[in-house]
């Protein structure tokens, strides 16, 4: 788990002000090894409601400490941003969506495609989800 020390001085890289709750919805994000839902964060952070959980989400999406991405279910999933300070959207990749287990895995290791956009069009963000079954779930049905 990440100090409270470590994960203050990466929002104040942000520019995001370490409140506590910041701080703790920040350890949730950095104690997994795949993207939250908000409900997933509810489960997890018992102690804080859900009101408190979004309005952290919403300010760590402003300041980029949060990238998002929707599973194909209509449910928006957060991952922390893996650039320190200022981002620059560099770490754009595939997300995988388990349509057995119902998890979304990122797949660091596959980045998004770069789109030459007509003119005017601006990309702030690429989202690209893969559904299928992870490696887990495909190995139980094949030993059934």
């Amino acid at each position: 788990m990440i100090k409270p020390e470590e994960a203050a001085m990466l929002l104040e890289a942000k520019g995001v002000k370490p409140t506590a709750n910041r701080i703790l919805v920040y350890q949730a994000l950095h104690s997994q090894t795949m993207p939250m839902t908000l409900k997933d964060l509810e489960t997890k952070m018992l102690n804080m409601d859900k009101s408190s959980i979004f309005r952290t989400l919403t300010l760590f999406i402003e300041y980029d400490v949060v990238h998002t991405f929707e599973d194909g279910r209509g449910i928006v999933n957060y991952e922390l941003c893996g650039e320190k300070g200022k981002c620059h959207h560099h770490d754009n990749h595939i997300h995988f969506y388990c349509k057995s287990c119902k998890r979304s895995f990122c797949l660091d290791g596959i980045k998004a495609p770069h789109f030459d956009l007509p003119e005017g069009f601006v990309s702030i963000t690429t989202s690209f989800v893969i559904k299928g079954e992870c490696p887990q779930c495909s190995k139980k049905r094949r030993n059934k």
